[in-house]
């Protein structure tokens, strides 16, 4: 499976690769998320793991179970790691530590190296039974709300490293600290090529016209996300130039706040023809693929965002981008270079305008995205990074650590 990347991922990742699959070979490697579907964190999981078997690694993915309670909370919780004000209660951080108990002794969590995704497992490191745990925190914590993020942090130091995807999200955790951005696999059904009639069916399906402008935003239906800003800018736009808006995104089953904000853009919207708003069932990769690579324009206008494994896609495709300025956004988009990074509506309809008068600059931006993509977003290179943390983690914090 590692050849397939050969010409494709850069050579020295692939060596590196090989090095540490050498180093770290038949030993056990466990991730612990909360949800199987939707998200960037299970998408990335689905691709990395058979990377990590083919370099005879014993990688395994355990998902915990909670109940609608358990849920809510932790929503609230990520919302308020992001900044948003959010009570919770002392029972409700209880539930939370009861549930991680009962996934406990559920799940098998015996391993060599284990990494626990996010907030909802993260109690699980008061009943480790070995190897090197790491907590790896996919959100936008630059400015938590400190009376949730405190209670969290209790079991948070206790791991043996965390791992953050920008360098500002750091915290003093009393451990080492990494920085490793997320990625995309440029041979999943989401990334791969497609042909002129595999993009023309998705889009017949869907009713979506093939001979206008397409303006899209793929994300989950998230007030962060800002749906009803990506709607506003794109009003802005209508009154000078023709296009339509296609809002797609598929459902999360760790987040009880979808249905709610869905039905908010769909009251928005209103009648408004030329907006299709498209709930995709989980694994719509290939849709979303064809959605991508039709767009005209492709937004991911975050108000705060851990990452936004949409901006590499959609640069992986050949197509720049307009993000917010926020979280991991600014790492993916070189502003003026490979796409836009906005503050505002103002801004982003500014600049959906400059890229519909501007094929030449699309065209331009969108060769150079694809190359940064390529340098620095792919799976290889993450599987590579995680695989350095457990090493060097192993050798004991050691200043030099060699591969030879």
């Amino acid at each position: 499976m590692i050849a397939q990347y050969a010409g494709i991922a850069p050579k020295a990742d692939l060596t590196l690769l090989q090095k540490l699959g050498e180093k770290l070979h038949g030993r056990s490697f466990l991730h612990v998320n909360s949800t199987r579907a939707g998200g960037g964190v299970a998408e990335i999981l689905q691709r990395m793991l058979p990377l990590m078997q083919d370099l005879g690694i014993d990688a395994r993915w355990e998902v915990i179970e909670g109940d609608a309670g358990f849920f809510d909370m932790t929503k609230k919780v990520h919302n308020a790691l992001q900044g948003n004000p959010e009570y919770i209660a002392e029972e409700m951080w209880q539930h939370h530590f009861e549930i991680n108990r009962g996934n406990a002794g559920r799940l098998n969590l015996d391993a060599d190296a284990v990494v626990i995704h996010d907030p909802q497992p993260a109690p699980l490191i008061e009943f480790r039974k070995g190897g090197k745990w790491i907590w790896r925190c996919h959100i936008d914590v630059s400015n938590p709300a400190q009376d949730v993020f405190e209670p969290l942090m209790r079991h948070c130091k206790k791991y043996d490293a965390s791992v953050f995807s920008v360098a500002k999200f750091t915290k003093a955790m009393g451990h080492d600290e990494f920085i490793i951005a997320p990625s995309i696999d440029p041979l999943s059904e989401k990334n791969r090529e497609l042909t002129r009639e595999e993009m023309e069916e998705v889009l017949n399906r869907f009713q979506i016209p093939p001979d206008r402008p397409m303006v899209l935003q793929v994300s989950r239906f998230d007030r962060f996300k800002d749906p009803i800003g990506v709607i506003e800018a794109y009003r802005i736009v209508k009154k000078y130039n023709d296009c339509i808006l296609v809002l797609a995104g598929s459902p999360a089953t760790d987040d009880p706040e979808g249905e709610i904000v869905l039905n908010e853009v769909k009251q928005y919207v209103a009648d408004d023809p030329d907006i299709y708003i498209l709930l995709l069932p989980p694994f719509s990769d290939k849709e979303i693929n064809a959605l991508q690579r039709s767009a005209t324009v492709v937004l991911q206008k975050s108000l705060k965002e851990g990452f936004g494994l949409t901006v590499s896609e959609v640069m992986w495709k050949g197509k720049p981008i307009i993000g917010g300025a926020v979280g991991g956004i600014p790492l993916q988009i070189v502003h003026g270079i490979t796409g836009f990074l906005v503050h505002s509506v103002e801004g982003a309809a500014f600049r959906i305008r400059q890229f519909l008068n501007n094929p030449d600059m699309v065209r331009r931006m969108g060769e150079r995205g694809r190359e940064h993509v390529r340098a620095n977003f792919l799976i290889t290179r993450q599987t590579k990074d995680y695989l350095s943390v457990w090493y060097t983690l192993e050798q004991g914090g050691k200043d030099i650590i060699e591969l030879l």
